[in-house]
C-alpha cells in the first residue's frame, strides 16, 4: 500500500502542478525505477484531472443561466481548469510533435526540432485545432437532450450527468492508451537528457495491468450514465487514434519520445469525445 501511494504521488508530482514538496516529497522519494513504476498510475492522474474537469463543468452549468451557449462556456472553463492543473503538459507535447513532424521529413531533424522550447507554426496550429475540437465536442455532448419531455412537449431537458461522466472517462482512458506505445515501441532521441528516459525501458505487464484497472473502473462508473454502445464507440475511436499515432511515430521517428506520449493523450481524448457523440 505504501509503495502504491508513493508511486501515485510521484506521478502526481511529475504530471501535475499539485505541489508535492517538503517532507512529503522526501517520503515519496525518487529514482528512475520509481518513475518507471509510476507509469501504472498515469490513468490515476486522469481520475484526478477528470474529476476536476467534471466538477467545474457541473458547477458552472448549475450556476450559469440556461442558454444554448452554457455548455460551451462550461466546456471552455473546465478545460482551463485542466490546463492549470497539468501545466499544459500534454498540450506542450502535441505542439512539439507537430512542429517536429511538420518541420522535417527526416527523423533526426524532426527530433531536434521537437526539443526546441519555442513553438512554431505547426505547433500553434495543432494547439488551436485540438482545443477547438475538444471544446466543440464537449459542448455538443452538453447540448444533448435526455429525450424525456417536460410539461411542454416541445421542451426537453439536458442530461446534467452526461458530460461529467464523459470528461472523467476520457481523461482516464486517454492516459492509459499511450502506455501501449511504451510497451511496443522503442524510445528514440537523446535519452541522456530526456525527462522520459526512465520510460525508455519496456513497461511491465503488471504495470500495464494496473493502469488498465484504473481505466476499467472509470468506464464502469461512467456506464451508469453513458449508454454502453456509446461507450464502446468512444473506446473504439480512441483505440483507432492510438493505432494511427503509433503508426505515425513508427514511420516518421522509428519510436516514441515523451512528447509523443503527450500528443497521443490529446488525440485519444478528442477521439473519445467524437466516438461518444457518434455512438449516442
Amino acid at each position: 500500500m505504501f509503495a502504491f501511494i508513493r508511486h501515485f504521488l510521484l506521478a502526481v508530482q511529475f504530471f501535475t502542478r499539485i505541489p508535492v514538496t517538503g517532507a512529503l516529497a522526501a517520503w515519496v522519494g525518487y529514482s528512475p525505477a520509481m518513475l518507471r513504476a509510476s507509469a501504472a498510475h498515469f490513468p490515476g492522474i486522469g481520475w484526478l484531472v477528470g474529476a476536476i474537469a467534471a466538477g467545474v463543468y457541473a458547477l458552472l452549468t448549475a450556476l450559469l443561466p440556461v442558454s444554448l451557449f452554457t455548455p460551451l462556456v462550461a466546456a471552455a472553463l473546465s478545460t482551463v481548469a485542466t490546463v492549470l492543473l497539468t501545466g499544459a503538459f500534454h498540450e506542450d507535447g502535441l505542439a512539439d510533435v507537430s512542429d517536429g513532424l511538420g518541420g522535417s521529413s527526416e527523423a533526426p531533424r524532426a527530433l531536434e526540432i521537437m526539443k526546441d522550447s519555442r513553438i512554431g507554426a505547426f505547433g500553434a496550429l495543432a494547439l488551436v485545432l485540438a482545443l477547438a475540437c475538444k471544446l466543440a465536442l464537449v459542448a455538443l455532448l452538453g447540448s444533448l437532450e435526455t429525450g424525456v419531455p417536460d410539461s411542454d412537449p416541445l421542451v426537453f431537458e439536458l442530461d446534467p450527468w452526461l458530460v461529467p461522466a464523459a470528461l472523467l472517462a476520457a481523461h482516464v482512458v486517454s492516459r492509459g492508451l499511450p502506455l501501449l506505445l511504451i510497451r511496443v515501441l522503442p524510445h528514440v532521441g537523446d535519452t541522456a537528457s530526456s525527462k522520459s528516459k526512465p520510460l525508455a525501458d519496456q513497461i511491465s505487464l503488471a504495470s500495464l495491468g494496473a493502469a488498465f484497472l484504473w481505466c476499467f473502473t472509470a468506464l464502469a462508473l461512467a456506464s451508469y450514465v453513458l449508454d454502453l454502445v456509446a461507450l464502446i464507440a468512444a473506446c473504439s475511436f480512441a483505440v483507432l487514434a492510438l493505432l494511427w499515432m503509433g503508426r505515425l511515430f513508427t514511420r516518421r521517428l522509428g519510436g516514441f519520445t515523451g512528447d509523443c506520449l503527450g500528443a497521443t493523450q490529446q488525440v485519444c481524448e478528442i477521439a473519445f469525445y467524437l466516438g461518444l457523440a457518434v455512438g449516442i
